[in-house]
């Protein structure tokens, strides 16, 4: 490291000059500003005793407290170990005296003595993957099994309804060895449902430990938003506070003995990094771990495994000239071919609040024509009351003052003319990336029977949960004039169904979908958890409230916890547990974009 930064001795000082992305030449002073990395690099980096805290001098066995002005405030001295440092040929034993007092390793030469204006205890940054996926998370999983059980956890995991962006866990979590950052992520969608109303041990109250995962996994979330204001980094505070205050259920289990990670404890001094280096998406070694990947792993697969260094070398440097002719190629066409205003002259919206996705429906439907029968049948599509809603939202579109004993009289005399109807099994909805245009899937909402696949095998039903647009005026944020439902069918009206019943055919939306609802939103989510609690709309035969509303009113799919009660039924499934359970959870850990939008505005 010495030999790699020593250049910065000099250029830090006296100033290169430097192009800018625009080819602009300006006076740069390149300084060591951070270190990225993990906390054994981190550790000998700072030349720090292991399980002391690379950022403030709070010793290892005084890491578990948090005070927020501390946390902000506290940092270790550098400029008395500098000056010993310097000192060390006329005075050895007093680097030796100080490094015992700093608790440090007393190093003679580390790679940072030198270096214009580097603080090496200033500049460790905060570490995603290795602190809160792989430290964090990993040791809270640890932890809720074992106050709950292997088997309970496990069950619990094979019952969750699915999602698009929810991983299973078919085989559960308790048995998962070598996890992954990013398993460890796809366990933070589902932990707090694992854990809702399950029972402790000698009768112990479930509160503190459910607010406690919901603390963890609210700082999780936040501490990864690509934008923060102060709202934001106040209530990373607060999620951290909450942990703090109960985190003594742990050790009531018998669980912990005490707190002292250093992990846990740099999770304390997240809100100044934000501070001084902006976001943590700036710094994750999350991407440096891929290059493992890309740069050693596929370059070694693609050698024959013999004399491979010259092979792989060899290998990388013809993928980057392809790589850079592939783009010289692109960038050449797009000039050409487009009349488009490019580059600078394109609007960019600031990174990270771009919300928005695009519907996208297949040009074909799933299935060409769908008799009323098989909509209405439960062995079917489920969508019972089909043909009433469907008359119900002709009748209030032309209608929509009506009072409710003439629209249940115009139902009675409303026919449709056709016997089948076009379906569809899926919507999609896509992000655009604003620098490349290049639109990816970020959500998809199955509505399905249950079939069979190529091998004559089951293949159980699937409707998906949704958060729907309720009153459909393009005003609505978070859960306001919003409403669960569960997608039934996706069809569309034949042309001369479309002019025979709408009074304005040219208005007419090309795509519907039939929602059976849960009930709305309560004003306040569940104080133990945060998480508002849903049930099923439930009419006096016993069947479910339903509608039909336009394709375009379906904001995005969301999944659901169930409340599976002391434990979880031997008869509930994945495929089945939207049917036979009566009471849900919003989960709104399914992925960034509905986090953000369930908690306060980051600007």
């Amino acid at each position: 490291m010495s030999d790699i930064l020593a250049p910065l001795k000099e250029k830090g000082l006296s100033g290169i000059n430097m192009a800018n992305g625009n080819g602009v030449i300006h006076r740069t002073h390149p300084l060591y500003a951070t270190f990225i990395g993990d906390y054994p690099e981190q550790v000998q980096a700072t030349c720090i005793l292991s399980g002391d805290c690379p950022g403030c001098p709070c010793p290892k066995d005084r890491l578990e407290g948090y005070d927020p002005v501390n946390a902000a405030n506290s940092w270790r001295s550098l400029n008395d170990l500098l000056d010993a440092l310097d000192e060390v040929d006329e005075d050895p034993g007093g680097l030796q005296d100080l490094a015992h007092e700093l608790r440090v390793k007393p190093v003679i030469n580390p790679f940072w003595k030198g270096l214009p204006f580097a603080h090496i205890y200033h500049s460790i940054t905060p570490d995603v993957l290795h602190q809160l996926y792989q430290g964090v998370v990993k040791h809270l999983v640890a932890w809720l099994i074992a106050a709950f059980g292997a088997a309970e956890i496990d069950a619990r995991c094979r019952r969750l309804p699915p999602n698009h962006s929810i991983h299973l866990f078919v085989g559960g979590i308790s048995k998962l060895s070598r996890v992954s950052g990013k398993e460890h992520a796809s366990m933070c969608q589902i932990l707090l449902g694992l854990v809702l109303d399950i029972p402790l041990a000698d009768g112990l109250s479930n509160i503190p430990l459910q607010q406690a995962v919901r603390a963890i996994l609210d700082f999780v979330f936040l501490a990864q938003y690509p934008v923060h204001s102060t709202v934001t980094l106040r209530m990373m505070e607060a999620a951290l506070t909450s942990f703090h205050h109960n985190k003594h259920i742990f050790v009531s289990l018998g669980i912990r003995e005490h707190f002292n990670i250093p992990k846990f404890h740099f999770a304390s001094h997240y809100v100044r990094c934000i501070k001084l280096f902006g976001t943590t998406n700036n710094f994750n070694t999350e991407y440096t771990e891929r290059l493992h990947i890309d740069l050693a792993k596929d370059a070694y697969r693609a050698t024959n495994h013999k004399d491979e260094y010259s092979q792989m070398t060899t290998w990388l440097e013809r993928k980057e000239k392809m790589a850079q002719h592939a783009q010289y190629t692109d960038r050449r066409l797009k000039v050409t071919n487009s009349t488009t205003p490019t580059g600078l002259d394109r609007q960019h919206p600031v990174p990270g609040l771009d919300r928005r996705r695009f519907l996208h429906m297949a040009k074909h439907p799933t299935a060409r024509s769908v008799s009323f029968e098989q909509l209405q049948s439960p062995d079917g599509y489920g969508a019972v009351h089909f043909l009433p809603s469907l008359y119900r939202f002709i009748i209030l579109s032309s209608q929509p003052n009506i009072s409710r004993r003439e629209l249940d009289i115009a139902v009675e005399s409303t026919f449709l003319p056709c016997r089948y109807l076009r379906v569809w099994h899926s919507i999609k909805y896509l992000c655009e990336d604003r620098i490349s245009a290049n639109r990816t899937t970020v959500d998809i909402v199955h509505a399905r029977p249950a079939t069979k696949d190529g091998h004559g095998r089951h293949v159980p039903a699937r409707f998906d949960t949704v958060l729907v647009n309720f009153e459909g005026s393009g005003r609505e944020k978070g859960i306001k004039g919003r409403r669960v439902g569960r997608v039934r069918v996706i069809f569309s009206l034949p042309p001369n169904a479309v002019s025979a019943l709408f009074l304005r055919p040219l208005t007419v939306p090309e795509h519907f979908v039939y929602v059976e609802w849960f009930t709305p939103f309560q004003p306040l989510p569940d104080r133990a958890t945060g998480l508002f609690k849903l049930s099923k709309s439930v009419l006096s035969d016993n069947t479910l409230l339903s509608s039909v509303v336009p394709l375009s009113y379906i904001y995005r799919s969301v999944h659901l916890f169930p409340k599976f009660g002391a434990a979880a039924p031997v008869s509930w499934s994945s495929s089945n547990v939207l049917d036979k359970c009566d009471t849900f959870f919003l989960n709104p850990f399914t992925d960034r974009h509905l986090y953000s939008e369930l908690q306060e505005p980051i600007c």
